[in-house]
C-alpha cells in the first residue's frame, strides 16, 4: 500500500501532487474526534445510500432539470457577472478533477466505499431509524424554551477506594444543564453520551456549544479579548427561492447577517473568517460590498469546494447554470482594529483559488474543513475556534446556532465494540 493512500486511510485528506487541491473523506476525518463511537457513513453519504426507487426519482428529477436548463435565455447583468467569475474558476475546478481522475488509489478507495461500510450495520449502525428528529429550531421559540434540559452522562471511570488494597470502583457523573441560551462544555478528552426529551446525543471530546437564536449571540462576547475567537468559521441559513431548502431548515433575510459581532468576537491578535456562500452573484455582491464592510474582515482568498460522486464524476455537469457542483469559502482576516495594508503583513498569505473535493453528504452539510485552515490562523496556540451556525461539533471548538445538535444524534453514530 503507498504511504499517501495509507495516510488517507488514517486521516481522511488526500494531497494531489503538484496541484492546489485536496479530497477530504468527511467520515474518516471525523472518525478521528472520537473514541468510543463512528460516524456511520450510510448516515453520513443519505444520498449515496439511497434505495434504488430514491435514485429512479432522483435522476428522473435531475433529468427534468438538465433538460429545463437547456432553454436558451439571455442573461442579465448579475447573470453575466456570475458567469465570468464561474469561467475564472473553471479552469481551476478542472484541473483538480483531472488530479482526483489520475489518483487511481483513491479511486479504488471511494469506489469501495459501498463495500466497506456496509459492514458497520453488522456493528450495529441504527442509521436513520423512523423516529422523527427533534426540531431545535421550534423548540427555542416556545415558552418552555428555559426550562428544557440536556443531561450529560459522562463515560465511567476507574477510580481507587481511599484504603490501600480496597477494589476498584466504577463511578459515573451526570449533569443536568438548561440545554438552550447556556455554554454546554464536555472538556474531558473522551465522548461524553447526553440526554435530551429522551433522544440521544454525542459530543465529542473538549468541545462544546451554545443553542440559541441569532438575538443571544452577543452572550458569546468575551469579556477580555485576549479570549476571543482567531479561528471564525460562519455557514449562513442564506434566503432561497427553492421550495425544497425551505422545508428543510429555515432560512434568514441577509440583513440578519449584518448584526453578527464578528470584530467583538476576535481575538486581541486577530482572527482568520471562512463564510460559506453559495454561486448567486447577489450573494457575493452583498458579502463584498456589505457584510464583510460591516464585520470589519479584509477579504483575502476564495476557496472551492468541488462535489464529485464516489465514482469520481462530478454530481453535476460544471456548466450547468443554476446548479453547478460547486460551493464557495470566502476567506478573510479581521482585527480588532481596522484592518490596513499594514495589518494584513503581519497575517499569513493565503493561496487564492484552492480546492476542497469531496463526496458531499446530508444536504447542506459542509465537509470537516477546520483542519485545513488552521495554517492560516493568527496568534497563538492552541487555536481559539469558533463556527456560526453550527449544525455539528468538533473537538476544541465552540459551536453556536440554533441547531448545533443537529448531527450530534446518536442515528448519525456507530457504537464502537
Amino acid at each position: 500500500m503507498s504511504d499517501k493512500r495509507s495516510t488517507f486511510l488514517e486521516s481522511g485528506i488526500y494531497r494531489f501532487e503538484n496541484s492546489n487541491a485536496v479530497f477530504i473523506d468527511p467520515v474518516r476525518v471525523l472518525n478521528r474526534y472520537y473514541t468510543r463511537f463512528r460516524v456511520s457513513p450510510s448516515a453520513y453519504y443519505p444520498r449515496f445510500f439511497e434505495s434504488k426507487q430514491e435514485s429512479r426519482v432522483s435522476s428522473s428529477t435531475s433529468r427534468k432539470r438538465k433538460r429545463k436548463e437547456k432553454k436558451p435565455q439571455a442573461l442579465n447583468d448579475r447573470e453575466k457577472a456570475a458567469e465570468r467569475r464561474h469561467q475564472e474558476a473553471r479552469p481551476l475546478l478542472l484541473k483538480a478533477h483531472e488530479c482526483l481522475l489520475r489518483a487511481t488509489d483513491l479511486l479504488e478507495v471511494m469506489s469501495n466505499l459501498r463495500r466497506d461500510f456496509d459492514s458497520s450495520r453488522e456493528c450495529g449502525d441504527s442509521s436513520l431509524p423512523g423516529v422523527p428528529q427533534q426540531s431545535f429550531v421550534e423548540l427555542g421559540r416556545v415558552w418552555q424554551t428555559p426550562f428544557y434540559e440536556i443531561t450529560l452522562n459522562f463515560h465511567q471511570h476507574a477510580k481507587p477506594n481511599i484504603d490501600e488494597g480496597s477494589p476498584i470502583m466504577q463511578y459515573r457523573e451526570e449533569r443536568v444543564l438548561p440545554v438552550f441560551n447556556n455554554l454546554v462544555l464536555n472538556e474531558t478528552s473522551d465522548d461524553v453520551e447526553a440526554e435530551f426529551l429522551d433522544s440521544p446525543y454525542v459530543m465529542p471530546r473538549e468541545s462544546c456549544f451554545y443553542m440559541s437564536d441569532i438575538g443571544q449571540i452577543h452572550n458569546l462576547i468575551p469579556a477580555e479579548s485576549g479570549r476571543g475567537f482567531n479561528l471564525i468559521v460562519v455557514d449562513p441559513p442564506w434566503e432561497n427561492g427553492s421550495a425544497r431548502q425551505k422545508s428543510r431548515y429555515p432560512t434568514l433575510p441577509n440583513r440578519y447577517f449584518l448584526s453578527l459581532p464578528i470584530k467583538q468576537l476576535t481575538h486581541t491578535d486577530g482572527a482568520f473568517v471562512a463564510l460559506w456562500v453559495t454561486n448567486r452573484e447577489k450573494l457575493r455582491d452583498f458579502v463584498e460590498k456589505e457584510l464583510f464592510p460591516t464585520w470589519g474582515v479584509r477579504y483575502v482568498a476564495t476557496f472551492y469546494w468541488l462535489k464529485v460522486k464516489a465514482d469520481g464524476s462530478l454530481i453535476n455537469d460544471l456548466d450547468l447554470f443554476h446548479h453547478r457542483p460547486y460551493e464557495c469559502l470566502i476567506l478573510g482576516y479581521c482585527h480588532r482594529e481596522s484592518v490596513d495594508s499594514e495589518c494584513l503583513l503581519k497575517f499569513k498569505h493565503v493561496q487564492d483559488g484552492q480546492i476542497i473535493v469531496s463526496i458531499p453528504g446530508d444536504y447542506s452539510r459542509k465537509p470537516p474543513i477546520g483542519g485545513l485552515l488552521l495554517e492560516y490562523v493568527p496568534g497563538f496556540n492552541p487555536t481559539r475556534c469558533l463556527e456560526l451556525f453550527a449544525r455539528e461539533m468538533i473537538p476544541g471548538w465552540t459551536s453556536w446556532g440554533n441547531e448545533p445538535l443537529r448531527f450530534q444524534e446518536l442515528r448519525y453514530f456507530i457504537r464502537d465494540r
